[in-house]
């Protein structure tokens, strides 16, 4: 051992007056891991997490997709199955979505889609329209 700790090391242990002792429990938490990165492992699922890229789609697609939206909208009854892209409110690209049944109005100054449901699509975003035979 060193001896120039000699002179105190056989000292008693200090305990202070005005200080109250720590519980061990504090004591211990003084040590505990912590999260130095708040939010890293949250950012690094969001960069990993995958989506679709927005179709491009050529013009007798849309001609035909336009086509048969007229045809539900002179047809109420005729339920369809439309395909669409949702954009992602958080990075770019999104994913494709369905919506079965009837169409109850098409909104054609706001290209708007509204199902009998109450989902709402827009025109723009529609990549199929399959009509189904009741």
């Amino acid at each position: 051992m060193n001896d120039t700790y000699e002179d105190i090391i056989r000292l008693p242990h200090h305990v202070s007056q005005r200080h109250p002792q720590m519980s061990m429990a504090d004591r211990a938490a003084q040590f505990s891991p912590f999260a130095a990165l708040t939010g890293h492992e949250d950012a690094i699922k969001e960069a990993a997490r995958l989506t679709e890229e927005r179709p491009l789609l050529d013009e007798s697609v849309k001609w035909e997709i336009s086509e048969r939206l007229q045809l539900c909208r002179a047809n109420p009854q005729l339920p369809a199955t439309l395909t669409y892209f949702v954009p992602d409110s958080r990075k770019k690209g999104g994913h494709y979505a369905e919506s079965y049944g009837k169409i109850r109005t098409i909104i054609p100054h706001e290209r708007l889609i509204i199902m009998a449901d109450g989902t709402r699509i827009p025109i723009d975003d529609v990549i199929s329209v399959e009509i189904m035979s009741t």
